[in-house]
């Protein structure tokens, strides 16, 4: 039975890397390869409830279809709220003041509600003080979503959507590291421009322009000044390539007997073929597409060999084995029995190669006014780059009313500014593998996964966590004792494995010692890591200019940051404990 290489995909990538062994029943950490992510879900939540033309009630509440719902609603509980808030707002009796208390309730929840799994894991939530600012995602996320429902109050609430809409500015006003425009000059990009003039021409409206960016390649810039909640780009369905262009072609007949495939393998092979119809109405979208994607599919031997002792290195070679083992599983036998609709010199490797980093470097999931939620294609919008900062996060679902697909601001854009999207809270290592490139800045989302041997560890772990990861101890806020810039779901982990864990209000000796036991063996963890990593001043000749080396040498000169950053707080921490037991001993 064939199944969706774009599905499975997801679930290939679950062996172990460099898992070290220990004789005794204590904790061993090392590399995992990361899993594929699924798409970000956003959640509606909230309403609007109108009580007369002077007053409205604002409603947040937690959806039990998010991924986190138990989590959340323990750290709701803890701060003193329920999992559904309503706040009342008086139009005319608020003065500046009172505005921002009344912000601040509301944000107070729906930061909570708006945390993803990173933030979640990473932050200490011990039910001791208010929720503060988490992330600038986090709280432009939260921002929006009250804007959302204020926007449907009437215009005397416009004293709140101004301080909504101030706050957001302050917040990302200066977060922009999407790069400088090199050129607008339009014969540099003319074939790219002759799309957008194409989409014009069948519906789509856009205030964007394609320009070359610094860094970046192609990119989009907005022509005019967007403020919140502006379309930035609009899109008719019409316009979106979906699995109804394979229903309707001529190799839907052979491929919807072949028990198990999915749609997206029927859209890969389609667009294959698509390619070179010169009859295709897609034919002006087809031609802007690069001849290589450069992702880390593509990577050369050299660049592989420059990943050594990396996780990216193993995400790399199981996604191409993966593919490859896809490709002869359905391929040959298609064009044998089929040559006429699947001709050998159209489905070769390297073009089949080629299909799949289209559609992982550019496919949207895009949810249709059926309900349907649909892996898709979308012209134009393919320009909009990545952003750890983006403008655009909401961007997946169709608009029934004008059934478009439209491309909001979630914070403003100023005219010739570079107009980015989010594709998702993605490590580097998925980034630089199906999209290659790895954003500029801080990535919080770089994450490592641990996999832990614990033995009996597992007898006394009650955490709702059961995987576990570490990152850059930068990010962190709270290097003191029981912290060290560590994340404390796997610091309680380890602890846990002691038969221990600290009651973080009083300082005993006999939970420093445990401590110092634990860091220590996270140095030894870690170091070995490093080792790993090998030497970095390997020298690749003429090749040291090449993309995909230059890619894998900056990959694994980020991940030796995070490494040395965990080794330096471990060490620190040491350091900090044995202080507070001497002066215990003294």
């Amino acid at each position: 039975m064939l199944s969706s290489f774009l599905s499975s995909l997801a679930f290939s990538q679950s062996s172990n890397l460099l898992r070290r062994r220990c004789c005794h029943h204590f904790p061993v950490v090392s590399y995992v390869t990361q899993p594929q992510p699924l798409p970000p879900i956003y959640f509606y939540v909230g309403n609007l409830i109108m009580e007369d033309n002077e007053s409205c009630t604002i409603l947040l509440q937690l959806s039990e279809d998010d991924p986190f719902f138990d989590k959340k609603k323990q750290i709701l509980h803890a701060r003193g709220f329920s999992i559904s808030e309503q706040l009342e707002l008086q139009y005319s009796s608020y003065c500046p003041d009172s505005v921002a208390s009344n912000l601040e309730k509301l944000l107070q929840v729906a930061r909570i509600i708006y945390l993803d799994e990173v933030e979640l894991y990473f932050n200490d939530f011990d039910g001791s003080r208010p929720v503060e600012f988490y992330s600038t995602r986090n709280e432009v996320e939260a921002l929006n979503a009250i804007l959302s429902l204020i926007n449907q109050a009437p215009i005397k609430a416009q004293v709140f959507r101004d301080a909504i809409n101030d706050r957001i500015t302050k917040e990302c006003g200066e977060k922009s590291l999407v790069g400088s425009i090199v050129t607008r000059n339009r014969d540099c990009v003319s074939q790219e421009n002759r799309l957008v003039e194409w989409g014009e021409s069948n519906g789509v409206k856009t205030s964007l322009e394609i320009a070359l960016i610094e860094g970046a390649g192609r990119g989009a810039i907005v022509k005019r000044d967007l403020g919140i909640g502006d379309i930035a780009l609009e899109i008719p369905v019409s316009l979106i390539i979906s699995e109804e262009l394979v229903c309707q072609s001529a190799m839907f007949k052979i491929l919807e007997r072949i028990e198990g495939i999915s749609a997206e393998t029927m859209m890969l092979l389609w667009s294959m073929k698509e390619r070179h119809n010169c009859y295709s109405k897609f034919r002006v979208y087809f031609d802007t597409l690069p001849k290589a994607f450069n992702t880390g599919l593509s990577f050369g031997v050299s660049a592989m060999m420059a990943l050594d002792g990396t996780t990216l290195l193993e995400e790399i070679m199981q996604a191409k084995e993966h593919l490859r083992v896809q490709y002869e599983e359905l391929v040959p036998a298609l064009c044998s029995n089929y040559p006429g609709t699947f001709p050998s010199e159209t489905y070769t490797w390297e073009n089949f190669l080629w299909a799949c980093e289209l559609w992982y470097s550019n496919s949207m999931k895009i949810m249709f006014a059926d309900g349907k939620l649909r892996t898709c294609l979308v012209p134009i919008a393919g320009f909009l780059n990545h952003s750890l900062y983006p403008h655009i996060t909401h961007y997946g679902k169709v608009d029934s009313a004008t059934n478009t697909l439209k491309f909001p601001l979630s914070r403003p854009c100023l005219a010739g500014e570079q107009c980015c999207l989010s594709y998702g809270n993605l490590s580097s290592s998925h980034l630089i593998t199906f999209y290659g490139f790895s954003p500029q800045g801080d990535n919080p989302y770089n994450v490592i996964p641990i996999d832990i041997d614990a033995g009996k560890a597992d007898c006394y772990d009650d955490s709702p966590w059961t995987t576990h990861m570490v990152r850059g101890t930068w990010f962190s806020n709270n290097h003191g004792i029981f912290h060290y810039g560590l994340p404390t779901p796997l610091l309680n982990y380890l602890r846990k494995a002691r038969d221990h864990m600290p009651n973080t209000t009083t300082i005993k000796k006999e939970d420093m010692e445990v401590d110092i036991e634990v860091l220590e063996d996270l140095v030894t963890t870690f170091n070995s890591m490093m080792e790993n990593l090998g030497d970095t001043t390997s020298d690749y000749g003429e090749d040291c200019e090449r993309w995909d080396i230059k890619l894998a040498v900056e990959f694994k000169e980020g991940q030796r940051r995070i490494i040395s950053s965990i080794l330096s707080s471990c060490d620190d921490g040491i350091r900090l404990l044995q202080t507070h037991l001497q002066k215990c001993t003294s």
